[in-house]
């Protein structure tokens, strides 16, 4: 009978507490023996902490007052003495765990504070008078997330787009819009500069057309309309006035051309140089006129001198091997095929890639070429024995290769849909020697072997340089100018 009034009393003890503390602390008493169960009781409170359960319920900090000691102590109640006892005692571990909060959310504005004073140099900040003790930590955990991702980010800007054994350089390159060479009515897929005299800039258009510019002067000099489909790539002789061109109409033209350069005007240099890190927008106030086609006013040569025919897809590539006496294609028929330029004979078809080809580039003083493909690989065929031929297979990369291009020495660069650039040895096909992080997927490489710098065209528009060691030099100024221009 005893044991069923004291849990009656639980109850009544539990419910008033709810009435008289809303959203605070609750309290489950468990019934306990009296007399001679005392030194029990402690015994069995030492190991179960009372055996109480205590729950959290989400409150406002001006609701977390407690119930003061004085106010039980003081008043004339009815519970028995070692119920009071206990509640006394569970009120000041509420009262020591509120404490504890408290200095711990001091730690944690101090922490903010150390916090925001980092971030004030990146604009960003969290006003701590505008948080609640209820926030401090989420709002923290934030704060401390919100630098560790800035420090990640500055980290990895630093060190993982170039995760090699680069050298570090401190060298910026200085870029600078010079020319605009307007006259294609259609997207430009490749550039290309001669390598003899008279030096002349080509350009590739889907327009179906290839022109030859006036690096000084902008103007065009000679236009080739012998295709029926895009112009995907132009590339000059060695050592002739010769232009090879690859087509979308299954086909490639070696074509001669024959051009003298105008003398060019001196013009007043008013432009700003701009930093290798810096982007300008160039508004199109100051546009010329791009109806008018420029085209139209140089000669045109409609008829090629030879014609290499034995692809049953589109030609996405060509280029001459060293002396200039054959030439290789690239197809997405998934070949590849050398020609003798003299007879335009097909001498090999080189075969062993499983989906379309995307680039094909000759070593300058070897007899070698490398084929890039959408497999996700690329191969280095090896011509230098007549009589026998051999592959190597690159793998490295997880989409599509866009180009391969020879460097200095025995190095090749290769880019990829992956949104990296790997630099190989040919020497050690397994892995490659370094890898250059982007944030786009890149497009055909270039390389500038006098100088020694490698051109990253991005699917975003941007055109980054870096050296041979794969330091970044410089991103180059974009125009926003919907016209076709380099």
């Amino acid at each position: 009978m005893q044991f069923k009034e004291r849990a009656n009393l639980s109850c009544r003890i539990h419910e008033s507490l709810l009435q008289e503390c809303p959203g605070h602390y609750l309290l489950e008493v468990m019934p306990t023996e009296s007399g001679s169960c005392s030194a029990a009781r402690q015994a069995k409170q030492k190991r179960k902490s009372h055996s109480l359960s205590i729950r959290r319920t989400n409150s406002s900090e001006q609701e977390r007052t407690g119930l003061p000691r004085e106010m039980l102590e003081g008043q004339d109640s009815k519970l028995p003495s070692s119920v009071r006892s206990t509640l006394l005692e569970l009120f000041g571990q509420i009262e020591r765990e509120f404490e504890n909060l408290y200095i711990e959310n001091l730690e944690l504005r101090r922490e903010i504070d150390t916090l925001n004073e980092r971030l004030a140099a990146e604009g960003q900040g969290i006003d701590g008078a505008e948080l609640s003790k209820g926030q401090l930590k989420t709002k923290a955990s934030h704060s401390t997330s919100q630098l560790s991702q800035k420090l990640k980010t500055t980290y990895k800007a630093s060190t993982s787009k170039i995760v090699s054994s680069f050298k570090t350089t401190t060298s910026r390159a200085i870029c600078q819009l010079v020319k605009e060479y307007i006259g294609h009515r259609d997207g430009i897929w490749d550039v290309s500069v001669a390598r003899t005299q008279p030096v002349v800039l080509g350009t590739a258009s889907a327009d179906h057309t290839a022109l030859l510019w006036s690096i000084e002067t902008g103007k065009c000099l000679v236009k080739y309309s012998g295709h029926v489909g895009s112009v995907n790539s132009i590339k000059f002789h060695p050592s002739e006035q010769l232009a090879l061109t690859a087509s979308g109409d299954q086909t490639a033209h070696i074509w001669r051309y024959m051009v003298q350069l105008p003398v060019p005007q001196p013009i007043a240099d008013t432009s700003q140089q701009i930093s290798g890190e810096d982007e300008v927008e160039f508004s199109d106030k100051d546009e010329p006129d791009g109806d008018g086609d420029v085209s139209s006013d140089c000669p045109t040569i409609r008829v090629p001198l030879t014609s290499l025919k034995s692809h049953q897809g589109v030609v996405i590539a060509a280029d001459w091997l060293v002396g200039g006496k054959q030439a290789v294609t690239a197809s997405w028929d998934r070949t590849a095929n050398l020609y003798d330029v003299e007879t335009s004979e097909l001498v090999h078809s080189l075969t062993g890639h499983d989906q379309e080809l995307t680039h094909c580039c000759t070593h300058p003083n070897q007899r070698l070429v490398v084929t890039s493909s959408r497999d996700t690989t690329f191969r280095l065929w090896d011509f230098r024995d007549p009589s026998i031929h051999s592959v190597n297979v690159f793998q490295g990369h997880t989409d599509t290769v866009t180009s391969a291009v020879f460097t200095v020495g025995d190095n090749v660069v290769s880019g990829s849909d992956d949104r990296t650039v790997k630099v190989w040895d040919l020497k050690n096909m397994r892995s490659p020697i370094a890898t250059i992080r982007t944030d786009s997927a890149i497009n055909r490489i270039n390389v500038c072997v006098g100088q020694k710098i490698i051109a990253l065209p991005h699917d975003n528009r941007q055109v980054r340089l870096f050296d041979m060691s794969g330091v970044r030099l410089a991103r180059l100024p974009r125009s926003n100018r919907q016209h076709s221009s380099i």
